[in-house]
């Protein structure tokens, strides 16, 4: 099988398929809870911390100088994308457990003679012979 056939192959299969729905999904999720966090969550907390902007936290490296901009180290913009990551662990978390509750537990197959018994059954047939 070439080479061509065989990606072909691979990229054809339902898992590929649901990976890549999956991935797109995931891209817009990430998009809304970027937008709940930042218009919704962040601005009672920057409230509640005395009208603080999260995005806005910063402190300055190196002072401007003439046209060359300051240096500034933005940790507020970490603490939220902190937050963001949060959010969506916790949510994935969530349903996964969700699809792990709903899923039907698998009926475990009747269990026969195990080759114990098998072999002590062939053993005593050669004993009567």
């Amino acid at each position: 099988m070439g080479i061509i056939a065989e990606f072909k192959e691979f990229a054809m299969k339902g898992n590929m398929m649901d990976m890549a729905t999956g991935i797109i999904i995931g891209g817009a999720v990430g998009k809304l809870v970027s937008s709940l966090v930042d218009n919704v969550i962040m601005p009672p907390i920057g409230l509640l911390m005395g009208g603080v902007d999260f995005s806005d936290l910063s402190i300055t490296l190196q002072k401007a100088v003439g046209e060359t901009p300051a240096l500034l180290w933005t940790y507020g913009a970490f603490l939220q994308a902190l937050i963001d990551f949060t959010i969506i662990a916790f949510a994935i978390f969530m349903l996964i457990k969700l699809m792990n509750k709903m899923r039907t537990p698998e009926k475990e197959e009747e269990k026969g003679p195990t080759t114990e018994d098998l072999l002590a059954e062939i053993r005593d047939e050669l004993r009567k012979k």
